[in-house]
């Protein structure tokens, strides 16, 4: 059981809640809050070329088993919180007779409970992703207390949603244009590292890619996949020896040709991706690879190709232009839907400028042009992993429930001026419809319905992590179903 030796949960929310404790009505025993990514009502079609209309729900696993389970609360981490708040507020307001209360009855362990739908699950915007109550009266005002670490869920949906929106347009495009869906999980390659605001970021964030695609250069997500889900492989992403700007300029500008050459002999046997456009790409493409070393090109294997990296340019322009000089060099073959390959041994990555938008106009291009997506993957960093906010899918967290004076009370929010925000009354569940949809039940009607089962899990209890799951079905989960699939065709 791992625990950051410096995170104490006691200064791990917002300051307002360490006041709340005190603003809830006499005699609350009980205080139950929920999530969701709120329904998409209207959409900025400018911006968005999709609708976003489902999530993948991960990464609540991770903040459990990294920061609730176990013994989060100690005499040493409540007198530091103590001291903190005196100055922080310059009064006392800390409840410290509360988290003395679960140092001495729970040994420090956290008294709520937290129920949720499977990891990976791909569920319709508006519907309850996960819950979470108290299970002591006394610790009513716990609930919301960690409203705060548990909404940074955020951040693993939101990212494991856009990457699986790209993964749909890829499939596609890919489908369309060569008939099949080899490769797809290859197609959209992690570029993220150096583009996020933190080593914590860098692994949520490039875990929840490997969601959906099995390429990355962020190293940060496989370790915190391994350690903290685990999966039947060794690793949960790979990735293949490349070249930087700086291993090409080393060699000077009279030389770039040379270092293609030094670099392409060194990985004989596996693929390997050289950026070309320190200087002239194009002169690259036409002379350098083209010409003085066709030779060792053309002796790649398909297990090994070369691929080229553009890095510079309008992405659509950049790679029209590449794929046009390519395929005069190397004479490229129509596939069984009439698209342009080229050979097997030399391929393209699109590493600057991608995001779904400008992805999806690089495919409508090759498409229209009659190359098939079979020549080409792309490489994305910052709006893959960095440019999102909680804002993005709308993700909320909401008390919908509380007990008082013993009598159980249904209440919500409901904004005159922001109708969308309006939040769900009681307790909730969620159901699968007899069409394969799904529903979220309000009021505690859930047992009261003929939807079957809870699809909300207990996950933790009274600091335990009650139910887990591996990357292996997380990924089960979040697959692209056929009905998707056959949107396309």
């Amino acid at each position: 059981m791992e625990q950051q030796e410096c995170f104490n949960v006691m200064l791990a929310t917002d300051s307002y809640k360490v006041t709340h404790y005190k603003q809830y009505p006499p005699n609350t025993s009980k205080v139950y809050s929920y999530f969701e990514c709120r329904e998409n009502k209207t959409v900025d079609s400018k911006r968005y070329k999709v609708k976003y209309d489902k999530t993948v729900f991960y990464g609540l696993q991770y903040i459990m088993k990294k920061y609730l389970q176990g013994r989060v609360v100690t005499k040493e981490k409540i007198q530091e919180a103590k001291k903190v708040y005196r100055e922080h507020f310059q009064h006392d307001v800390f409840n410290e007779k509360g988290w003395n209360y679960i140092l001495e009855k729970y040994d420090g362990h956290l008294p709520i409970e937290i129920k949720a739908v499977s990891e990976g699950s791909v569920i319709p915007r508006g519907n309850v992703l996960f819950t979470v109550e108290s299970t002591d009266p006394e610790c009513y005002w716990l609930t919301n207390w960690v409203e705060t670490i548990l909404v940074q869920s955020w951040y693993p949906i939101t990212v494991a949603t856009n990457s699986r929106e790209q993964k749909k347009i890829l499939a596609k495009y890919l489908k369309e244009t060569s008939g099949n869906l080899e490769g797809l999980d290859y197609k959209l390659h992690d570029f993220g590292y150096r583009g996020v605001s933190s080593q914590e970021t860098a692994g949520i964030g490039a875990s929840a890619h490997l969601v959906n695609f099995k390429g990355t250069d962020t190293v940060a997500g496989i370790t915190l996949i391994s350690k903290y889900y685990g999966t039947k492989d060794a690793v949960a992403g790979y990735s293949v020896p490349a070249a930087e700007h700086s291993t090409i300029t080393a060699w000077g500008k009279d030389h770039e040709k040379d270092a293609f050459e030094h670099i392409v002999i060194q990985f004989p046997s596996v693929p390997v991706s050289v950026v070309s456009d320190s200087y002239d790409i194009y002169n690259a493409c036409e002379n350098f690879w083209g010409e003085d070393l066709k030779h060792l090109v053309v002796a790649r294997t398909p297990n090994a190709p070369l691929i080229i990296r553009p890095d510079s340019g309008d992405p659509l322009d950049t790679v029209l232009k590449i794929l046009e000089i390519l395929g005069k060099k190397f004479p490229p073959k129509e596939n069984v839907r009439g698209y342009k390959v080229l050979p097997p041994y030399i391929r393209i990555i699109q590493g600057d400028g991608v995001d779904i938008n400008t992805l999806q106009e690089v495919l409508q291009g090759m498409k229209k042009h009659r190359w098939s997506i079979e020549n080409i993957c792309f490489g994305s960093g910052g709006a893959l992993l960095q440019k999102l906010t909680r804002d993005f899918l709308k993700c909320a967290f909401k008390c919908s429930y509380v007990v008082t004076n013993g009598l159980g009370v249904n209440v919500f929010k409901d904004p005159v001026a922001d109708p969308n925000k309006r939040s769900k009354k009681g307790r909730l569940s969620l159901h699968t419809t007899s069409s394969g949809g799904y529903i979220t039940l309000e009021e505690g009607r859930g047992d009261l319905e003929e939807y079957g089962l809870d699809l909300l899990h207990t996950v933790f209890r009274n600091g335990k992590v009650m139910k887990t799951y591996t990357f292996d079905e997380v990924r089960e989960n979040a697959k692209l179903t056929d009905d998707e699939l056959e949107e396309f065709l």
